[in-house]
């Protein structure tokens, strides 16, 4: 079983619930996907660490060969060639490593390079196998390294909890297409509402199974919980605005760990998710 957590905006609280559920869960996976600006690995402390490196192949031009026919610039659609000063150019950073212009020149006066994009770490803390992906400095696009986390996923073990980056750009659209189940994080504001409608819409175009988590509660109106309400959104679990809490998860401390009422908590909302998601099997299988 996949989860994969998601927020319309960074700091909701999606990495403190796709953290602790995986501690709650025992034995588990725990896939941060968020390779921009992981931090996954900051609470679980992982020990030995294997790393591994990704690259993407971009092309390369012999101008040797190249007679400047422009097949190759005509064909690619992202605009990451040009023919500039009797040259051919190569945009790498909006190549997006098809291979067709390679397959196009009729001169052979294109191969292909290996470029590096980024990385995984896997390590284990406790009985949780941590995997984090994390993307080089200036590179445009993650989705290289989330589709190496995820193909990694189906050999996991399970249950797999997916961190996925904030948003419902691109990489967040990778990270979820092929979740069990997602659980959709949102704070008690106005812009908490404008933020859980992003990601909603989101895995209601991908027809995911979601429900909706709400983070920082307090007494009185919840814009979220009324949003939720109106929408016919399942709401499956409520995450107190608790100084303690916070206190633990600023130190980068996992909750479930160091306390009996936040594993608890944790554990219920763990089994909740697992219950909605096996329905969900049953009723799509």
């Amino acid at each position: 079983m996949k989860i994969a957590v998601l927020s319309g905006k960074g700091g909701t609280g999606k990495t403190l619930a796709s953290v602790n559920l995986a501690a709650a869960a025992g034995r588990s996976t725990y896939i941060d996907c968020d390779v921009e600006e992981p931090n996954g690995h900051l609470f679980f402390k992982p020990g030995d660490i294997k790393y591994e490196r990704i690259t993407i192949k971009i092309p390369f031009v012999d101008d040797r060969l190249c007679n400047g026919c422009r097949k190759c610039v005509d064909f690619c659609v992202f605009n990451a060639l040009a023919y500039v000063n009797g040259r051919l150019k190569v945009f790498d950073d909006i190549c997006h490593s098809c291979g067709g212009c390679v397959l196009f020149c009729p001169e052979k006066a294109l191969s292909e390079k290996e470029k590096d994009v980024g990385q995984i770490q896997k390590g284990v803390s406790e009985n949780v196998t941590v995997i984090t992906g994390i993307l080089n400095t200036g590179e445009a696009s993650g989705i290289p390294i989330i589709k190496k986390l995820l193909n990694d996923a189906d050999k996991a073990l399970e249950p797999v909890f997916i961190d996925c980056p904030p948003g419902s750009a691109c990489i967040a659209m990778e990270s979820i297409k092929d979740a069990d189940y997602c659980i959709l994080i949102a704070e008690p504001t106005l812009f908490g509402v404008h933020n859980l409608n992003m990601v909603y819409e989101l895995v209601r175009l991908f027809d995911k199974p979601h429900g909706v988590v709400l983070n920082k509660c307090l007494e009185g109106e919840n814009p979220a919980e009324k949003f939720c309400m109106e929408k016919g959104i399942k709401i499956i679990g409520r995450i107190p605005f608790d100084s303690e809490l916070g206190i633990l998860n600023s130190n980068a401390l996992i909750a479930a760990r160091k306390d009996k009422k936040y594993r608890d908590m944790f554990s219920s909302l763990l089994q909740i998710v697992t219950k909605e998601a096996q329905n969900e099997t049953v009723i799509n299988p």
